[in-house]
């Protein structure tokens, strides 16, 4: 089953971030600058884990998983907004 998962990070290094922003826009939904939804299986989520362990310096940087339960029967979204309404981004963005 699969399982939500908000992934947020912060990286030091811009080389970095920008490694970690292209391995995560193939694991799920950007919302924000460094923050992802992801429907993630077991095994996805071991394979994230894994890549970004070997990108990121542990010593500087942080990734945190914030999980949000089970993705089916929650309907479309459970993310709600304060100030701007939230709308789901459909286009890669892209970082120089």
């Amino acid at each position: 089953m699969r399982q939500s998962y908000l992934v947020c990070y912060d990286i030091c290094d811009d080389r970095r971030l920008r490694k970690v922003f292209k391995l995560m826009r193939g694991f799920g939904d950007h919302l924000q600058f460094s923050v992802f939804e992801c429907q993630f299986s077991p095994a996805d989520l071991v394979r994230c884990r894994t890549a970004l362990s070997k990108i990121i310096k542990h010593s500087e940087d942080q990734v945190l998983f914030v999980h949000l339960g089970p993705s089916e029967g929650r309907g479309d979204r459970v993310i709600t907004a304060l100030g701007l309404p939230y709308t789901a981004v459909d286009s890669p963005c892209i970082i120089v």
